[in-house]
C-alpha cells in the first residue's frame, strides 16, 4: 500500500525521582525480589509523588519531545493525550496539558480506555491528523500513573505497575517511501483486567471503597494467553498489510508488559530478541507510556536510521490490542 507520509520528529520521556525495588515491595507484601524477577523481569519501577498528577509528567514528556522536533509549544496544531489515569474524570488531560504548555492554537483529544493499547491508537490518531493535512505538528504523549489505581495489598498487580510518561511529535515524512506502512488493530471483550467501581454501573460508594473496587484487577493467566497469541499475530498482520515479512522488520517496540511476555512474542515470531528494546526490567509496567518508552530509547541512543522498518505494538484491558508499521 502506498505509504502514510508521517514521521517521528521527536521523542522524550519523564521518569520519576522514586525508584521502587522489589526488595522494597516485599517489606509490605508476600513477595520477593527473586519471585518478581523470575515472573515478571521487572527489578524496579517508578512511583509519582503524591502531590503530582498524570498532567504533569505529560508535561514533563512534551517539552523534551519538542526540543528534539525542534519546535515549541506554539507550533503544535493538535495535542493527543493518552492515559488510563487522567487527572480526574472532567476536565479533559489533555486540555490541562495544552494549557500548561501554552500550546494555545491546538486540538485537544483525549484516547483513555485502551489501557495498555492507548498510545498506539493515540500514535494511529495523530499519524492520520497528519495525512489529512488537518494538523502539520501534532504531540502525542502516553502516560499512567499506576501507583494510584493498583492495591497496595493486592501483589497480583502492584509488583507488575510503575509510573512513567512518553511523548512524541509526528510531523510529515519528505523521504520517499517513508511514512506508516500498515497497521492492525483487533478487540475481544473481556473483564480480565478491569477498574470495577466508578463508572455509571457502579458509583464510587463507601461500598465500593470497602471492597477495594476502585482499584485495578487482573487475570495474571487471561493476560499472559491473550497477549503471546494477539500481539504476534497482529504484528504479522501488520506487516503483511505493509508489503513485508518480519524479517525485514529492524526494530520492535512493543508494549512493555512483563519481560517474558516480550519474549514469547518475539520467539513466537521466529525473530531474534534483541531486535525489541527493553524498559520494563527498571520501569515496570507503565501502561499507556510503555510502548513510548521503548520508541524513545530507540530514537535518542541512535539505533533507529534513516531507511529502518520498525513496529510498534501494544495490548490493554478490553482487551484492545493494534499495531504500527513505519519505515523512517
Amino acid at each position: 500500500m502506498t505509504p502514510l507520509p508521517v514521521r517521528i520528529a521527536g521523542t522524550g520521556v519523564h521518569l520519576p525521582p522514586d525508584v521502587v525495588t522489589n526488595r522494597r515491595l516485599a517489606e509490605t507484601l508476600d513477595t520477593s525480589d527473586e519471585w518478581i524477577v523470575h515472573r515478571t523481569g521487572i527489578r524496579e519501577r517508578r512511583w509519582l509523588a503524591p502531590d503530582l498528577a498524570t498532567s504533569d509528567m505529560c508535561v514533563a514528556a512534551a517539552l523534551p519531545a519538542l526540543t528534539s522536533a525542534g519546535c515549541t509549544a506554539r507550533d503544535v496544531d493538535a495535542i493527543i493525550v493518552a492515559t488510563y489515569t487522567y487527572d480526574q474524570p472532567l476536565p479533559s488531560t489533555a486540555l490541562i496539558v495544552k494549557e500548561a504548555l501554552g500550546a494555545f492554537r491546538a486540538l485537544t483529544f483525549d484516547i483513555t480506555q485502551a489501557a495498555c493499547a492507548n498510545g498506539v491508537q493515540a500514535l494511529f490518531l495523530g499519524s492520520l491528523l497528519v495525512e489529512t493535512g488537518a494538523a502539520e505538528r501534532v504531540l502525542v504523549i502516553a502516560a499512567d500513573c499506576a501507583s494510584r489505581v493498583t492495591d497496595p495489598e493486592d501483589r497480583t498487580t502492584r509488583v507488575f505497575f510503575g509510573d512513567a510518561a512518553g511523548a512524541v511529535v509526528l510531523t510529515r515524512a519528505t523521504a520517499p517511501g517513508a511514512g506508516l506502512l500498515g497497521w492492525d488493530f483487533g478487540a475481544e471483550l473481556s473483564y480480565d483486567v478491569e477498574i470495577p467501581a466508578g463508572g455509571s454501573r457502579r458509583p464510587t460508594g463507601a461500598t465500593t471503597f470497602a471492597d477495594r473496587r476502585h482499584y485495578l484487577k487482573m487475570n495474571g493467566r487471561t493476560v499472559w494467553d491473550t497477549a503471546t497469541r494477539c500481539l504476534p499475530d497482529s504484528v504479522l498482520n501488520a506487516t503483511a498489510q505493509a508489503g513485508l515479512t518480519v524479517d525485514e522488520v529492524s526494530h520492535f517496540f512493543l508494549h512493555q508488559a512483563n519481560l517474558n511476555i516480550v519474549r514469547a512474542a518475539m520467539d513466537k515470531l521466529g525473530v531474534p530478541r534483541d531486535r525489541a528494546p527493553i524498559t520494563v526490567d527498571r520501569l515496570g509496567n507503565t501502561g499507556s507510556a510503555g510502548v513510548f518508552t521503548v520508541l524513545h530509547k530507540g530514537f535518542s541512543e541512535g539505533l533507529v536510521r534513516p531507511g529502518d522498518v520498525f513496529v510498534a505494538s501494544a495490548i490493554g484491558a478490553g482487551f484492545q490490542w493494534g499495531t504500527l508499521c513505519f519505515k523512517v
